[in-house]
């Protein structure tokens, strides 16, 4: 099983990335899980036909110790499964600890031993990295890191920071940063200005993602490149961007 987690600065386009991602995997035949780490709760999406599925939170809420597996595990296309964590009614509680106590409860349920991935992919928001949004780096969830980012000076410097946590971690043993995903704003010497920004925090740029309308129509019919614009030069992008994951990631060790 791999165990990918990919942080970004929230808004940068880091759950459609993730979502294309994890059709591109779906589609080679990888069994894929992509699990939403975000308040927002809409990383899954885009593989959910553009519908929101319940979230861990909500429904320990609603059915606390009767909560099974099905009640969290969704399947979207391709056969990903699909998990949100879920976070607190805006202005109550913390969403870190949201992810925690969604975390802990897969964990209980045997989630990953059930479904048996190939893959996981943990889609956590980047712009703070402290308590449960550390989780995936911090608690050996995770063994590789990516980051999204546009040139855009608050993205890389956003980056920055999760890249200085992920060394923090890093030298206990934990999760590795693999690389910076560039998705693209059309920013003037964008390329050259993340590749600069990659090399500085002791990276590199795995794949550049253009800007492409066919990601915005994809969405508005509630999905991924791969499901509605088939032949879309995009495909083959994130069919490059699946190639980098797989090749910069390691199997987890029996």
């Amino acid at each position: 099983m791999r165990k990918i987690a990919i942080y970004g600065k929230g808004g940068i386009g880091k759950s459609t990335t993730t979502s294309n991602l994890s059709a591109a995997l779906a589609l080679q035949g990888y069994k894929v899980m992509q699990v939403g780490c975000d308040p927002k709760s809409d990383s899954t999406k885009n593989l959910m036909h553009g519908k929101r599925i319940p979230t861990v939170l909500e429904q320990l809420k609603a059915k606390g110790e009767a909560l099974q597996l099905e009640d969290i595990v969704f399947e979207g296309f391709g056969g990903v499964l699909c998990v949100e964590a879920g976070g607190p009614t805006p202005g109550i509680g913390c969403a870190g600890r949201g992810i925690i106590s969604a975390f802990e409860k897969l964990a209980e349920l045997e989630a990953f031993e059930t479904y048996k991935p190939d893959i996981v992919i943990y889609d956590v928001l980047g712009d703070v990295v402290c308590g449960g949004f550390a989780m995936p780096i911090r608690g050996g969830y995770a063994r590789e890191v990516f980051i999204v980012s546009s040139g855009e000076m608050m993205a890389l410097y956003a980056a920055s920071n999760i890249a200085q946590a992920i060394k923090n971690f890093g030298r206990r043993g934990y999760a590795r940063l693999k690389g910076i995903i560039l998705n693209a704003k059309n920013i003037e010497n964008e390329q050259e200005l993340v590749v600069k920004a990659a090399e500085e925090i002791g990276t590199e740029v795995v794949q550049y993602v253009p800007r492409s309308g066919d990601i915005q129509l994809a969405e508005n019919l509630g999905g991924t490149v791969s499901e509605f614009v088939k032949d879309s030069p995009m495909v083959q992008v994130y069919n490059e961007l699946a190639a980098r994951v797989l090749e910069l990631s390691e199997d987890e060790e029996e």
